[in-house]
């Protein structure tokens, strides 16, 4: 029996976790593990850690499928990424970094980058196409008007794909470091100047944070 140790992370972006269920398959060269149950709650930034037992070695783990299914209500997932020790010690990494909706299934390579010509098992041919599809379906593009610029092929924003989409939950999150930057610059007097500067000690004092730049055809470091 081969044990193999997996570790699913949550984002740590607003509302990131789930109280739906999650499960995990291993997908190796030599096989592929049954569906085993990671969760049925997930909190922003956790990360959940599991054991998935196989009757034998999967060999490299070439991709993870990750399962969400929902009883009563959805509550949406992001999920940002999935660690595997196989049974020897070696370590796979599973970046997802996207949005799981509904009752969904979604597979999710290796993080090794690889061209298309490394791809000799046909389950990554197969993915690979898939993929591609799935973009060309996603990125359509038409014309608005004569003349105009190419656009979106969609008729509202909330036909994308969330994952596509700059959702509300983006944009709260940017407004959220926008007010926090404002308010330092506030309080450190720069918002509130309105007079040249006296010398690069004096923009010193205000970027106190700026270290290594170039300000004003010099090189700035803090004494």
């Amino acid at each position: 029996m081969a044990i193999y140790k997996v570790a699913v992370a949550t984002g740590d972006v607003a509302e990131a976790g789930t109280n739906n269920t999650i499960s995990i398959t291993l997908v190796g060269s030599q096989g592929e593990s049954r569906r085993t149950t990671v969760s049925s709650l997930f909190l922003p930034g956790q990360e959940k850690r599991l054991s998935v037992d196989c009757r034998q070695d999967l060999g490299p783990i070439v991709l993870i499928r990750l399962h969400k299914w929902r009883i009563f209500l959805e509550d949406a997932w992001f999920c940002k990424d999935v660690r595997v020790t196989a049974p020897d010690g070696t370590l796979y990494r599973f970046p997802c970094y996207q949005w799981l909706e509904g009752v969904t299934t979604v597979e999710v390579r290796e993080g090794s980058g690889k061209k298309l010509v490394d791809d000799e098992l046909q389950i990554l041919k197969e993915h690979r196409r898939g993929e591609l599809a799935a973009r060309q379906e996603a990125y359509r593009w038409k014309n608005y008007a004569q003349g105009w610029p190419r656009c979106l092929n969609v008729g509202s924003i909330h036909e994308l794909d969330s994952n596509i989409q700059f959702s509300c939950i983006r944009a709260t999150n940017f407004t959220g470091f926008l007010i926090l930057q404002g308010a330092s610059h506030f309080l450190s007097g720069f918002l509130l100047r309105c007079t040249s500067w006296d010398s690069l000690d004096e923009m010193r004092t205000i970027f106190s944070r700026t270290q290594g730049r170039d300000i004003g055809g010099c090189l700035v470091y803090p004494s």
